[in-house]
């Protein structure tokens, strides 16, 4: 390809991404404050109002009402599925510009042929979601805190072997492009699948599920804790010399990684 229009083709896709990224994590971030802040409900006839809560943006005054469970179901309903979608295809769009067909996608001396490295970059995408959903679906799940230490581990333990045979880089990119794939699937696949299903049942009349609101509530927690260690993974190219550009950048991403899951708590709990 051109190197000029390569160029111009990344910067345009990275410009998308961002923007995307910006939409996706905002929102999220957005509804999680919500989560935190909505008061009781104040009232006669609001029993299936958890919560309450007043806002005001833009010279406008807005009140948000939490319900255990839809009742009334809305005309129009924003499911705010697409920022996602888009931030995930812009970033595979990326992933094959910049390593696939440009930047050193392996490691000095490889003995793996770049076709052999664009199948270990596509193998831990879909290798990672699939532990992922086998860890937090096994017995783990009921103990977070265990379920969380083992993720690290497995993720320090990826990130090591990868270095075998990416480039330095390509590991760092590789462990956020896991963590945007599997957010993205816990959006597409079940917090969005478990909410029409939710909307299916009160349509029907039935009793209300709360295990697919439960769910839900836990995919989209994760997607919170992992879009911090993300964002540094996707900005750490700037800083070789002190990220994967050390002796020890695994562990330099282990220690990132559990920085950006406290500060994904402090976000979610205190902020």
């Amino acid at each position: 390809m051109d190197p000029v229009l390569s160029d111009w083709l990344s910067l345009l896709v990275r410009w998308v991404h961002v923007i995307a990224g910006i939409m996706w994590i905002g929102t999220t971030y957005l509804f999680n404050w919500m989560e935190r802040t909505l008061t009781p409900p104040t009232g006669q006839g609001k029993e299936n109002i958890s919560g309450e809560l007043w806002m005001v943006h833009g010279g406008g005054f807005y009140l948000v009402e939490k319900q255990k469970w839809p009742e009334i179901m809305p005309k129009v309903l924003h499911w705010f599925r697409w920022e996602a979608m888009t931030t995930w295809l812009s970033g595979m769009a990326l992933l094959a510009l910049v390593y696939w067909n440009g930047a050193p996608l392996l490691e000095y001396g490889s003995e793996l042929s770049r076709a052999q490295g664009v199948a270990v970059s596509l193998g831990v995408l879909v290798l990672g979601l699939a532990v992922y959903h086998l860890l937090w679906r096994s017995p783990l799940a009921q103990v977070e805190p265990l379920g969380a230490a083992v993720s690290l581990v497995l993720v320090t333990a990826l990130a090591w072997g990868l270095g075998r045979y990416l480039s330095d880089r390509a590991v760092y990119l590789h462990i956020g492009a896991m963590f945007g794939t599997i957010m993205v699937t816990n959006v597409w696949m079940i917090i969005l699948p478990n909410q029409a299903r939710m909307i299916a049942i009160t349509k029907a009349g039935g009793t209300p599920d709360q295990r697919l609101a439960a769910l839900a509530g836990r995919c989209s927690k994760h997607n919170t804790y992992m879009s911090v260690p993300l964002i540094f993974t996707m900005i750490s190219n700037h800083y070789p010399a002190t990220t994967f550009g050390t002796e020890y950048g695994w562990a330099v991403l282990a220690g990132v990684t559990l920085l950006g899951w406290g500060a994904a708590k402090l976000i979610r709990d205190v902020l």
